[in-house]
């Protein structure tokens, strides 16, 4: 019963570090290249379109959906390695 404790502990620890290390690049896309990076983006040009301005329009979206595939494929590791898988 202990070594399902620990196995279940481990299991929620490494989740756990997946989502801060996840959400913290979102978080750096979202608000720090569509804000605070906005105007050093600007210099660089996409279709016409500055890159800070394509970064707070599209580009946190699209880093956002890829999030969310990297967590899948992440959490389906992490669910093999510690027998939560189906």
């Amino acid at each position: 019963m202990e070594s399902s404790r620990t196995n279940s502990k481990a299991y929620w620890k490494k989740n756990l570090r997946y989502l801060l290390i996840l959400l913290v690049i979102w978080f750096l896309v979202s608000y720090g290249a569509g804000i605070l990076f906005k105007d050093a983006l600007d210099t660089i040009k996409i279709g016409g379109f500055p890159l800070g301005f394509w970064f707070a329009q599209q580009g946190s979206i699209y880093v956002f959906v890829i999030l969310i595939f990297v967590y899948v494929r992440l959490m389906n590791r992490l669910d093999k390695k510690h027998g939560y898988d189906e």
